[in-house]
């Protein structure tokens, strides 16, 4: 069946002004937002614009289904990458709504989980901040080789992690609830018990999807297992850290510090307790904020638009929708 081509496209949540430099946009109806909206208001400005097309920059923004029901006039999302846990799928197709994913690298969040580890491992942050009130070295960071890495996780990002780990000379530890002894070798790690995972590490780091059953999986019992001084980076998902148990084993003085490049909501509100924690290195979601991956996401994003524009098959279809 024929495509009308597209009247109005939203790029949302643009918070860095990234997209509209990123790919040649020229021919397409495109608008770009720089600011996060709650539902209603986001509801309320598709439709004021008469969009028929949304992109999505990763998991900015939430996509339920009690969104896509309010859209009536909406044809078709991309989302930057090729899986979006916050975008209902199910209720997309069901409003005869195609949607299509993008290119992706998993590099920049393998590169950016090491700059935390060094930052933190070495007290980079507040050494800088020290020496700038006009003081001088204080305290000794912790060195890499020889020390226990520990990557919950070993999809394409934690693998990616333990190959640099190994250069470091860092003893290798590995587990997720269904990782095998075979995945653990070939990225040159040990598969251990999760028990063993946190009470062995020097540095924990945390590579691990979203979903019922990993939700809060790191919690006041995880915490209590690593020894004094440990480290823990998260790079994944915000809530696979039970939030309230980690501000008290940083204010506790147990762990040595933490990282966190992602966080529940995003963006972080004014008064989450992260914020006044000590030892601790906050960064707003960077992992996957590259020139580079920039490039891959709108660059996929464009051939998706125009694609449909031209009628012909749609690229990366994630539902059924896209495949018609």
């Amino acid at each position: 069946m024929p495509r009308a081509p597209l009247r109005r496209i939203l790029v949302l949540d643009d918070f860095g002004n990234a997209a509209p430099g990123s790919t040649d946009w020229s021919g397409l109806p495109v608008a770009f937002l720089d600011q996060k909206l709650d539902e209603d208001a986001l509801a309320a400005r598709i439709e004021a614009e008469g969009a028929d097309a949304v992109v999505l920059i990763r998991e900015r923004s939430a996509f339920p289904a009690s969104l896509v029901r309010r859209l009536p006039g909406l044809r078709l999302v991309v989302t930057t990458g090729m899986r979006n846990r916050v975008l209902d799928l199910e209720a997309c197709d069901a409003a005869g709504i195609a949607v299509c994913g993008t290119p992706s690298l998993p590099s920049p969040t393998v590169e950016l989980t090491w700059g935390l580890i060094l930052a933190l491992a070495r007290r980079i942050p507040q050494q800088e901040r020290l020496l700038r009130q006009g003081g001088w070295q204080q305290g000794a960071g912790l060195g890499l080789e020889g020390a226990t890495l520990s990557i919950a996780g070993l999809g394409r990002i934690g693998a990616g992690v333990a190959a640099i780990g190994r250069a470091f000379g860092m003893r290798l530890l590995a587990w997720s609830p269904n990782m095998t002894a075979a995945t653990a070798e070939a990225a040159g790690a040990e598969l251990v018990d999760k028990e063993t995972l946190f009470r062995r590490a020097d540095i924990l780091t945390l590579h691990l999807g979203l979903g019922p059953s990993t939700r809060g999986i790191v919690g006041a019992a995880e915490l209590a297992l690593m020894r004094p001084g440990a480290l823990l980076v998260n790079t994944a998902r915000g809530p696979l850290v039970d939030q309230p148990a980690l501000v008290a084993a940083l204010h506790g003085g147990r762990l040595g510090g933490t990282a966190i490049d992602t966080h529940e909501p995003e963006p972080m509100t004014a008064g989450d307790p992260i914020r006044q924690a000590p030892n601790t290195i906050l960064t707003p979601h960077l992992g996957y904020v590259t020139q580079q991956n920039f490039r891959q996401y709108f660059e996929g994003t464009v051939e998706c638009l125009r694609a449909w524009n031209e009628g012909i098959p749609l690229p990366r279809p994630l539902n059924a929708a896209a495949k018609a």
